[in-house]
């Protein structure tokens, strides 16, 4: 038989209130009490039943994390910080991948509206194919990423505004010719003007991939350079593997544009490796940026001048929204903006 609570208290000689305190640990034991109770927790190998304590007060302890890809290092930075956040709450963590079906994104939603968790933060690439908009009334939930609506609470980076800003840096730095790669893919017989206007159902890309070719636009317009489609190079799952293949073959059809400004560092590294292999010197005949400043991003060769914003501060807000959802969930949603910056290295510098 599994060991209770009454057992360890019978052993340690003290009430089980006193033993739900200390296994708790939100109201004060003396020292010498905590350390016979302790004792006993051990000797009998004493397992909480979160089953029944979830029975008793509505929660479960856990909460979960989908995120669509879990091989991207930006996703590991993510994952690894909402585990030690959500540890100092007193939340276990459930961690899982998306890979951007909705039927996943369903499945999670499921088991929180099941109590199995008792919320989720959820990263959909694109809310028009995204379970949100379709699974009924939702459980507590925060999203993180780059979709726009106002349906859930949300934290979030301005896209427009740090492509745009990134743009801005190239430019400055005598740029014409700037060639993005992870656009959305333009549809046959589209001359590209206003296909990355609006949000409607049918449009594109993913989120991520129309808002920064907004704003990598938007710089364009403002220097008074036209959009030439041709330096739109687009790529629909953001590797390293995948950026070094349409680079490297974007540089046998085109001639060699002045700076290529990928849409996540791993796709940064992927373009460097493709330069490198056609004999192309980064930043000496062409400049390289990225977006994201994943960790390895300054030890790439170059170091990859890149968009950054304070991850902690971006996790922190996340699940801070999240307690509120739990605690209350009619509350109204709220969207969290994390500042971004422009971190210059040497992938850019002459």
């Amino acid at each position: 038989m599994r060991p209770t609570v009454k057992d360890v208290a019978k052993l340690a000689g003290v009430s089980p209130k006193t033993v739900s305190n200390v296994i708790n640990g939100v109201v004060f034991v003396r020292p010498e009490t905590q350390a016979r109770v302790e004792s006993a927790l051990a000797e009998l190998d004493y397992v909480p039943n979160m089953s029944a304590r979830g029975l008793r007060n509505g929660r479960t302890g856990m909460i979960a994390l989908a995120l669509p890809d879990l091989l991207r290092p930006y996703s590991a930075e993510i994952v690894h910080l909402v585990v030690e956040l959500a540890h100092e709450r007193g939340w276990g963590v459930q961690i899982e991948q998306t890979a951007a079906e909705p039927k996943r994104e369903f499945e999670l939603l499921s088991k929180a509206r099941a109590y199995l968790v008792d919320g989720l933060i959820l990263n959909p690439v694109n809310l028009d194919d995204s379970a949100v908009l379709s699974a009924g009334p939702l459980p507590p939930l925060v999203l993180i990423g780059d979709v726009d609506q106002d349906l859930v609470s949300q934290v979030a980076i301005d896209n427009v505004a740090a492509a745009r800003d990134l743009t801005q840096h190239l430019l400055d730095r005598g740029c014409r010719r700037i060639a993005v790669v992870g656009t959305p893919e333009v549809p046959r017989g589209s001359s590209g003007a206003g296909v990355l206007a609006g949000s409607s159902a049918g449009e594109p890309g993913t989120a991520a991939s129309r808002l920064r070719t907004a704003g990598y636009r938007e710089a364009l317009a403002a220097a008074g350079i036209p959009v030439d489609l041709a330096l739109e190079i687009s790529l629909d799952r953001w590797r390293p593997e995948g950026a070094a293949t349409v680079v490297g073959k974007y540089l046998t059809e085109h001639e060699l544009p002045d700076a290529f400004f990928c849409f996540t560092d791993s796709m940064a590294a992927g373009a460097l490796s493709a330069l490198w292999s056609a004999g192309i010197r980064v930043p000496e005949q062409t400049l390289v940026a990225g977006f994201d400043n994943i960790l390895e991003s300054q030890f790439m060769i170059p170091p990859l001048t890149t968009i950054d914003f304070d991850r902690r501060e971006f996790v922190a807000a996340a699940l801070d929204l999240l307690g509120e959802r739990m605690a209350d969930k009619a509350a109204p949603p709220r969207r969290v903006m994390v500042p971004h910056r422009v971190i210059e290295r040497a992938s850019t510098t002459r």
